[in-house]
């Protein structure tokens, strides 16, 4: 499935002027298909280093570097991470395509103790400074909201701002909404996933990053659609989750963008706590159930070749 430069749906918030940059960027993360890869590497805060040492997980994984390795070895869409890191490594790495991450937190304060907030780190207007100074390629900005929570309003208001500024100068953006808080019993009921495409959608986001919906007695093919529809033209990419096996985790992402209807995927774990000769082989195939319309057992022997 390939598109256009005409096929892209532009939004009104994207000026005259960059329209060109925002369909130019668009194209290129989603190479030209219309669905989303993205390796996501901004766990060294959400999961500070529970995800890169440890039983389970290859040691190439201990050393930051092992991403950026990992994101221009392999098959992508974009890589997305915090700015920091992009400025510490991004120097080796000058063809990654890039996706910065404006906020992040840990995970050290539960729930129970308080609603989540993540604030924003740096305004877009820095990230475009950085761009330009550095020469990196730069596509995108994400943020992570937490509908549910007590300081949602606040998160809102952030993700909004980020989204019209991001497409002041054409970059294309990435909401991770993932409901959470004291008031939300259960954040893989699948009508509230539903109504947190929604609300990416209201704020003008490109793309939206969900948990995949769970509850018994949804057929596995229906469970999504209804968050696929609430999200409109707000396309709707799932996270990988915790590792699984190689298997499992391939036949479950061909489910959920062949029968789904989902644009796309943001995996980590899955790809990262390999070595990194694994990780890419990894990486290859997840692309090409995402991005290339191969079949689980096409993966498979991407995965397994030598």
């Amino acid at each position: 499935m390939t598109i256009k430069a005409n096929d892209v749906i532009v939004p009104m918030d994207v000026p005259k002027a960059v329209r060109g940059d925002y369909i130019k960027n668009y194209l290129a993360i989603t190479r030209y298909t219309g669905r989303l890869m993205l390796l996501a590497g901004d766990q060294k805060v959400e999961h500070l280093n529970d995800d890169f040492f440890g039983a389970g997980i290859h040691p190439d994984n201990s050393d930051p570097e092992h991403l950026f390795k990992i994101a221009s070895l392999s098959k992508i869409g974009v890589f997305a991470t915090q700015l920091g890191l992009i400025a510490r490594y991004g120097m080796r790495y000058p063809d990654i395509p890039y996706l910065v991450k404006l906020n992040s937190k840990t995970n050290l304060v539960k729930t129970s103790q308080s609603d989540p907030i993540s604030q924003q780190w740096l305004e877009v207007q820095q990230v475009v400074d950085f761009r330009n100074n550095s020469g990196l390629n730069i596509s995108a900005v994400g943020y992570t909201v937490y509908p549910g929570s007590e300081y949602e309003g606040e998160m809102f208001h952030q993700a909004a701002q980020i989204v019209y500024n991001a497409h002041q100068y054409g970059l294309i953006t990435v909401l991770w909404m993932y409901p959470r808080g004291k008031a939300v019993a259960d954040e893989k009921d699948p009508h509230l996933i539903a109504g947190a495409t929604g609300v990416a959608a209201c704020l003008g986001s490109d793309f939206v990053k969900v948990n995949y919906p769970k509850k018994e007695g949804y057929e596995s093919g229906e469970i999504f659609k209804e968050a696929v529809q609430a999200a409109g033209r707000t396309k709707v990419i799932c996270a990988g989750g915790s590792s699984d096996d190689v298997e499992s985790f391939l036949k479950r992402l061909h489910d959920q963008i062949h029968v789904s209807g989902a644009a796309g995927n943001a995996t980590g774990r899955n790809i990262h706590q390999k070595s990194l000769e694994d990780a890419i082989r990894m990486s290859n195939a997840i692309y090409a159930i995402t991005v290339e319309e191969g079949s689980v057992e096409e993966a498979l022997e991407i995965y397994h070749s030598k």
